[in-house]
């Protein structure tokens, strides 16, 4: 029997990584993405086409209105976008954001009677999320199999999260022995609507440094 799984796939580096590995290791994927009021809104579009390129069974985009409850830069016009590094938890950090994506997969996952689920959270190269650390994951996990029909009834969840502990670069160097094409990602935090790069907010010098540190060419396409 072919192995089943749902894949979080954002439109950006570490998630069409996380697809393409989900996919050498034989899984059949089904893909989920959010629309939560992002101002980055390409990355969906990138999603649309990464989910077309890797044939997911299916691929959800789900409407949250995370933007309602605001608190995030990436979510409330009022608050900019930072250009330069921040101390601390930075203001791009959106409240609750994987706690919710994670609900809605494991949800779909039992749907479905699936038992695998893959996320392309990193907590060495990040922003210094809270949920994108492995004692989240794991807590999650152990949520998963207490708070639903198919865990009490015996199936056991599995969060994955395969680069929570790669460097930016190893990801990059982990998804070319893949094939992966990243021209295709969108990472930026203020990407125009052709999903062009700003080259300076958070995730973009995350993803520049990746790939300098690789010594790989950097296919993002920038505004500047």
């Amino acid at each position: 029997m072919q192995k089943k799984a749902i894949i979080l796939l954002s439109g950006g580096l570490d998630s069409i990584t996380v697809l393409a590995l989900a996919k050498q290791e034989g899984y059949e994927c089904y893909a989920i993405s959010f629309d939560y009021g992002q101002r980055h809104g390409a990355e969906l579009n990138a999603a649309k086409e990464i989910a077309q390129q890797y044939q997911v069974v299916t691929h959800k985009i789900i409407n949250l209105g995370l933007g309602a409850i605001g608190g995030s830069a990436l979510t409330d016009d009022h608050i900019s976008i930072p250009e330069t590094p921040q101390e601390g938890i930075p203001v791009t950090y959106v409240p609750a954001r994987n706690t919710v994506f994670l609900s809605f997969s494991l949800g779909w996952a039992e749907v479905l009677g699936l038992h695998d689920i893959f996320i392309g959270v990193n907590a060495v190269d990040y922003s210094g999320y809270p949920d994108c650390r492995p004692a989240f994951i794991e807590s999650f996990q152990n949520l998963a199999n207490l708070a639903t029909k198919a865990g009490v009834e015996g199936t056991k969840f599995k969060i994955h999260a395969p680069l929570i502990k790669q460097s930016k670069s190893e990801i990059i160097k982990l998804g070319m022995s893949l094939g992966v094409d990243y021209k295709k990602t969108v990472s930026c935090y203020a990407a125009d609507k052709e999903g062009r790069a700003c080259g300076v907010c958070d995730a973009c010098r995350l993803r520049v440094t990746g790939f300098q540190d690789a010594q790989i060419v950097d296919p993002t396409r920038y505004i500047n």
